[in-house]
């Protein structure tokens, strides 16, 4: 095991504003040619509006984010916005719904790499190998996240780039294959294999559920403590990050819509998640090289870079609570790397315990639903303590040149946005669904009342606001 340095040296300040932008893009951009035939079982031809809806729906609250950011100069996001917009109970709560997307995020990604070389390669790997290929995958992870935070986002950052480039190169081969039809498009509101419940339309459910993939940006104000560059400009990675996928997305699911009907394109698919695009280029346009190369670059480099992205936001989020309080101070311990120790440690377990009981029939979907749920939910709660924020300490945004326009009225947009979303999504939500995420919240809740009964009595919840450090 690394050694321990037990003095509380913190974070180490290295990160160019690129590298600190490339990794809420490549949090988000991940799922492109993984997801398809999901997100096209929700909204059919319409998935790439559906898509450039969700962008503006999304921004908002990305708009919000970039406002709340600079006022708090350590990792934390909604531990901190929360406990310092209501109380400590909720920012726990925040923090704990917002990780329930992230964490979910290695172990499933893994899963999804090891199934990615049984289906794509047609290679006879039995149940046992995926699950093992999944853990030495998690371990190499582990390895790099150990070391130098610049590395990390190096190799996230040339996994990101190659994967848009590949990504926008294959939209235009598509789009110009001869094979596209504008016609394929027609209908677009009328296909979703998600029924209408309570009078709202599969489609607009399959929509809100698209949040999933945008969910990322959020990890800019995990990195703002390792950041070199003035603390205002995180509002360009926040809303660059969301931009740059949200095009992307909408021209890349234009161009495959038009090469056949959603129900053709679906029928390609592998399983419920599908390679749905790679299958259509492999069996309607009959191509065989470039269906490969792309598979490797954009889905493999690019499931690679939300792992990245991910796992080093869960780590930070966990120092951050340990730093504030919220968990026990070794959780603050970090390397000869400055990298947290444990938070590291424990994620591992986490992600490990994860793969050995994930169901491989039915997982991904709950998977995907869940994180939808409970993300939705952590904006909405965070945009209710910016009102609050403001509310309370109007100073703090004097000279604040990323103050929202619209002021109230954008901040309560964000949050009813969130809020509807939020209600969608458990109209997609299955029984698996619900099960994991009782037992998370099971545990959060456990984690919590230790807090409460034990360690607050003890000790205070401390923040750094602008005004100083302050007890909560």
């Amino acid at each position: 095991m690394p050694s321990i340095e037990k003095k509380e040296s913190g974070l180490k300040k290295s990160l160019g504003l690129i590298f600190v932008y490339t990794v809420a893009t490549g949090s988000i951009f991940t799922y492109v040619s993984y997801w398809d035939s999901v997100f096209f079982s929700y909204c059919g031809a319409g998935t790439f509006l559906a898509f450039a809806l969700m962008t503006l729906a999304i921004l908002p609250v990305a708009l919000v984010y970039s406002e709340l950011s600079p006022l708090f100069h350590t990792s934390g996001g909604e531990l901190i916005y929360n406990t310092v917009g209501m109380n400590k109970h909720v920012g726990f709560l925040a923090s704990w719904l917002i990780m329930a997307a992230w964490i979910s995020v290695p172990p499933a990604v893994c899963m999804a790499i090891a199934t990615f070389f049984k289906e794509i390669f047609g290679l006879a790997i039995p149940t046992i190998g995926i699950v093992g290929i999944g853990v030495v995958i998690l371990l190499l992870v582990f390895a790099m996240s150990m070391q130098n935070i610049t590395f990390l986002v190096k190799v996230q950052a040339f996994c990101l780039f190659a994967n848009i480039a590949t990504t926008l190169l294959t939209a235009v081969l598509v789009l110009t294959s001869g094979h596209w039809s504008i016609s394929n498009l027609a209908g677009m509101f009328n296909f979703s294999n998600i029924e209408t419940t309570g009078g709202i339309p599969g489609w607009i459910i399959g929509m809100a559920l698209l949040i999933t993939p945008y969910f990322g940006f959020e990890t800019v104000p995990q990195m703002v403590e390792e950041g070199d560059f003035p603390i205002s400009n995180t509002k360009k990675a926040i809303c660059g990050s969301v931009l740059t996928c949200g095009v992307i997305y909408a021209i890349f699911f234009f161009c495959v819509a038009g090469l056949d009907k959603p129900a053709v394109l679906l029928a390609d698919g592998v399983g419920d998640t599908g390679f749905m695009t790679i299958r259509a280029m492999q069996n309607l346009l009959g191509w065989r090289v470039w269906p490969m190369i792309y598979a490797v670059i954009s889905v493999l480099l690019g499931m690679t870079a939300s792992i990245l992205g991910f796992w080093m936001s869960t780590v930070r989020m966990m120092y951050s609570m340990g730093k504030k309080n919220f968990l026990p101070k070794a959780f603050t311990y970090v390397n000869r790397h400055q990298q947290p120790i444990l938070p590291n440690i424990f994620l591992l377990g986490i992600s490990l315990i994860f793969i050995l009981l994930m169901n491989a029939g039915s997982f991904m979907n709950s998977f995907f639903n869940l994180m939808s749920f409970g993300c939705a939910c952590a904006y909405a709660i965070t945009m209710i303590s910016a009102v609050l924020i403001h509310k309370k300490h109007p100073e703090w945004y004097v000279g604040n040149k990323n103050l929202v326009k619209g002021g109230n009225f954008t901040r309560f947009l964000a949050m009813i946005i969130m809020i509807a979303i939020a209600y969608f999504c458990t109209l997609g939500q299955g029984k698996d669904s619900w099960i994991c995420f009782g037992i998370y919240l099971g545990i959060g809740a456990c984690i919590w009342l230790w807090m409460v009964l034990v360690r607050w009595k003890k000790s205070k919840v401390v923040i750094d606001t602008p005004d100083g450090s302050k007890e909560f």
